[in-house]
């Protein structure tokens, strides 16, 4: 869940030697675990940010659809969805100029910054029921993550030299920060948009309860103001890193227009085959921003033992397993070594268990016809898709980071999130079928996407040994 850019060096990483042995004794350990003191507050910056995205990103396509008198949009599925798609992809396709705005003229920190300003004030725009400040709030967060995401991933790994064994598991510290604002931000956004405990205390009050669903877009817009607070008040610990950028030297320029070799052009070509298959992942895994928020909000029993709750908060489920298999599925590659799969093979896994989450909700779609269904068809899909997720959304990062040429990596980078923003755009294209009333059409919704992620795994198979070919230039590139 979310993204990071978390294995691109700083450029004083570049010029540092990588044969020195890293001394423990001057390292510093001011931080979470023994890591850098910056780690901490770009961890509960990046984890208020995420928590203000996925709180808004819970309730979002859920506003859209429902009736205006009940404090809705009153959108049809199909338009909700559309714009559902058409934001979430924008999201990620800002990230390219974002990293570009940063290297070139702010610097990562103040943008950041920047970005962070720009995401709480989009937030707070959508508490104001209009929908003018409804597209202008959207707008705002999409410009302002563009800004703030990928160069608070880049400030991460400038806390730490080239040879700082440390690395890595500060970003899977930071990459747990991601998930535990993406667990709590559906729990809380969605109580205040949906429960109808918070609308009985909003009629006590003599407020409208109509207007929950701004109270919740309002929590979004408290969460980033939350990290904000601490990003600038924590400011001493990031001084030496995301400084802005000097201007280029003639050598550097020299270095960036020299000619791929064959071998470069070929490990592009291994990247761009596998960027066909990640669009393609994200066109099914982010239904779970639309047709399977849906789902889980007309279709299914949103309570456990007789207690409910909001429908919103099935998308915490996805961030509660990756917090719980991420260590696990880390163990498991280390363990195995260099009997690990290869970055193809894991890609193929991520399809086929994307494809059996969408598999099992094949039943659950034709039982709707009787009712309600029973969570644990969602909570089984979850689990399948987040097992999917781990196989290829880290490995995508370490693949493009390992093999790109080094002069190209950014680029390759900011090509890497636009096939996640292709993926998103056109999953909110297929979330527009979603008919709750038709379970015929849901299980051909559903059918589709499941047997469309196997084939693409079939595929995948098959274009195994080729990609590797393109990939095992040298010793360096054949672990993975």
């Amino acid at each position: 869940m979310g993204y990071s850019t978390s294995t691109i060096m700083s450029p004083d990483d570049e010029n540092e030697n990588e044969n020195e042995k890293f001394n423990y004794s001057k390292a510093d350990r001011g931080g979470i675990g023994g890591h850098p003191r910056g780690l901490t507050p770009l961890f509960f910056t990046e984890m208020w940010e995420r928590f203000s995205y996925y709180g808004m990103r819970a309730i979002l396509v859920l506003y859209m659809v429902s009736p205006i008198e009940r404090g809705g949009l009153g959108f049809g599925v199909e338009k909700a969805t559309f714009i559902f798609g058409l934001y979430t992809a924008a999201v990620y396709f800002t990230a390219l100029p974002g990293g570009l705005i940063a290297d070139r003229l702010l610097g990562a920190r103040t943008a950041v910054l920047i970005g962070g300003i720009t995401i709480a004030l989009g937030h707070y725009a959508m508490v104001i029921p209009s929908i003018t400040f409804f597209y202008l709030g959207m707008v705002m967060i999409a410009l302002g993550t563009g800004l703030l995401k990928p160069n608070i991933s880049v400030m991460v790994g400038g806390l730490y030299s080239k040879n700082d064994p440390r690395r890595d598991g500060g970003f899977s510290i930071f990459y747990m920060g991601i998930n535990l604002g993406a667990m709590m931000a559906p729990i809380a956004c969605g109580y205040l948009a949906q429960s109808l405990n918070f609308q009985h205390k909003l009629i006590a009050l003599g407020l409208n309860p109509s207007n929950s669903w701004h109270w919740g877009f309002g929590a979004a817009g408290v969460g980033m103001t939350l990290g904000l607070i601490q990003y600038l008040t924590q400011q001493h610990r990031l001084a030496h890193v995301g400084l802005k950028p000097t201007k280029p030297t003639t050598n550097s320029i020299t270095s960036n227009q020299e000619k791929l070799t064959l071998d470069e052009w070929k490990r592009l070509a291994a990247i761009s085959v596998l960027f066909i298959f990640t669009a393609i992942f994200f066109v099914a895994f982010e239904q779970s921003g639309s047709s399977l928020t849906l789902f889980a909000d007309q279709l299914t029993r949103a309570e456990v033992f007789g207690w409910e709750f909001p429908s919103s908060w099935f998308q915490s489920v996805n961030a509660i397993f990756i917090m719980i298999l991420a260590p696990l599925f880390s163990l498991l590659w280390l363990r195995l070594d260099k009997r690990a799969p290869t970055s193809p093979a894991k890609f193929t896994f991520g399809l086929f268990f994307l494809s059996i989450g969408f598999f099992v909700l094949v039943p659950a779609a034709y039982f709707t016809a009787s009712g309600r269904v029973s969570p644990i068809w969602l909570v089984l899909l979850y689990f399948f898709h987040t097992v999917g997720e781990l196989c290829l959304s880290p490995v995508g990062l370490s693949t493009v980071t390992r093999i790109a040429p080094a002069r190209l990596v950014g680029l390759m980078m900011g090509c890497w999130f636009l096939a996640i923003a292709i993926g998103n755009f056109f999953s909110g294209w297929i979330a527009g079928f979603f008919i709750a009333s038709s379970p015929i059409v849901l299980v051909k919704m559903f059918s589709l996407l499941a047997i469309g992620t196997l084939l693409a795994s079939i595929i995948l198979i098959f274009l195994k040994p080729s990609i590797c070919r393109l990939m095992q230039l040298t010793d360096s590139t054949k672990k993975n």
